[in-house]
Parts: C-alpha cells; sequence; structure tokens
C-alpha cells in the first residue's frame, strides 16, 4: 500500500505527499495549470513544481519541493532582505516565462484580469513558498493562477512579504520601513512600478479577495473567511490612503 502523508496548508483540498510527489485534486483549470508549470520549467525554472499528469484517483502529481514551510505567526527571519529579492526575482522569472502562455485559450479557476500581460501565479505569499535554512527556495500552488498584468501580481506580493497585511507576523516591519522595503521589491523585480499604482492596485485585489472569502465562507460553512474578508476590506481603505501620501 502506497504511503500517504496529509501536508499542512490545503485550504481548498486536501494535500498529500507520496515519494517524492504531491498529490491533490485536480480540476477543469488543472491543464491550464501543468501547462504553466511545463513552460516554467522548459525556461529553465526550477523552483517550481513539474507536472506529472493524474494519478488513478485523478488526483493531479505534482513533485515535492524540498524544504521549510512557514505557519502564522510568521517567523521573524521572513523579513530578510534577501528573501525580498529573491522572492520578487522568481515573480519576474515567472511573468516572462509565461507571456505567450498568457495569451493562449485556456480554461483557468479565477477570472482574467486586464490588461493581460503575464499568467499571474495569484497567491504568491509566505504560505505558499518554500525555504531552505531561512532562504526562499521556490513558489507552489499554481492553482490560482490566470492571466492578468503584471502588478496585479506584484502587488499582492508587497501585501504579504513589505507587509502591509494586518499584524504581518513577529517583528513585521511598520511605518516608514515599509515603503523603502515597497522599492527594493520594486527595484528586484525590475520593472519602474510607480509606489501609487501599486497601492491603488493593491486596494483594488483586496475588495476582490474579501468579495471571493465571503462567497467562500457561504459555500462552505467556514465562518473564519468572514474575518478574513473583513480584514481585506480594512486593509483595502489604507491602502488607498496610503496612495493619496505616497
Amino acid at each position: 500500500m502506497v504511503n500517504e502523508e496529509v501536508l499542512a496548508g490545503g485550504n481548498s483540498s486536501i494535500v498529500v505527499r507520496v515519494g517524492d510527489t504531491v498529490r491533490r485534486n485536480s480540476g477543469p483549470w488543472t491543464p491550464a495549470v501543468h501547462a504553466l508549470l511545463d513552460a516554467l520549467r522548459a525556461s529553465g525554472i526550477t523552483r517550481v513544481p513539474s507536472a506529472a499528469g493524474l494519478d488513478e484517483q485523478g488526483r493531479e502529481i505534482l513533485s515535492f519541493l524540498p524544504g521549510d514551510v512557514v505557519q502564522y505567526p510568521l517567523p521573524e527571519w521572513i523579513w530578510h532582505p534577501s528573501i525580498l529579492r529573491d522572492a520578487a526575482g522568481l515573480l519576474r522569472q515567472i511573468h516572462d516565462s509565461s507571456v505567450g502562455l498568457a495569451h493562449e485559450t485556456l480554461s483557468w479557476q479565477l477570472p482574467n484580469h486586464e490588461p493581460v500581460e503575464v499568467v499571474c501565479h495569484n497567491d504568491f505569499a509566505p504560505y505558499n513558498m518554500v525555504f531552505q535554512d531561512q532562504r526562499f527556495a521556490g513558489i507552489f500552488d499554481f492553482d490560482a493562477a490566470s492571466p492578468g498584468p503584471r502588478i496585479w501580481d506584484f502587488a499582492y506580493l508587497a501585501y504579504q512579504l513589505v507587509p502591509f497585511i494586518e499584524g504581518g507576523g513577529v517583528a513585521a516591519p511598520e511605518g516608514p520601513e515599509r515603503m523603502g522595503r515597497l522599492d527594493e521589491l520594486i527595484a528586484a523585480y525590475g520593472l519602474p512600478f510607480p509606489r501609487r499604482d501599486v497601492l491603488r492596485t493593491l486596494g483594488a485585489r483586496l475588495v476582490e479577495l474579501a468579495d471571493y472569502s465571503e462567497g467562500r465562507a457561504a459555500a462552505t460553512g467556514r465562518p473564519e473567511l468572514n474575518d478574513h474578508a473583513a480584514m481585506y476590506r480594512r486593509d483595502s481603505i489604507r491602502m488607498v490612503q496610503l496612495a493619496k501620501d505616497a
């Protein structure tokens, strides 16, 4: 009998490890996600999972990314500048390698956002990252990916890793330090996003995320998702104000 180890996380489905692979429920979007992972791997990006089709239960098969995952509250070492830079650099590589795929007719789980420039990960955050010796080592969980503008994805990374999220974690940077970290994140990504544009985009992103979380709460009977939605709305208001002052 094959040994299956249930992995932490998996808010939408049960995720298990089988040897050097990960298995999770598939959906209509799985072929698009696997096409994205194939494109990223073909471009030389190794810090993302590789896809290997479906197993006998119809679950998708992905390679296991070795390393540590973080839980909330986030540890103090997560705010090291090298993690900020390395995460932004990988996001840029993923975006650049997805340009061609972004304009193909594929079925994604989440809606597209205009203008379509790249395939966005849409959940590029510490809880989907792996770390080795407290250094950024990769990103997983591409199920929410869909085409959209680069800044849509970048703004959410800034939310999580600058951070702008309410209660970011142990010793999370605050106040003026956050704008310096945003500038560093922008520089590491390598495109001159204006601060104001990032914050405005993030405000809109959080309103959409709040709507989505409330819908999921109603569909799944998980009231904690309504708490998440309320936080996203509070944070969205703060982002709008920060954008005015940026």
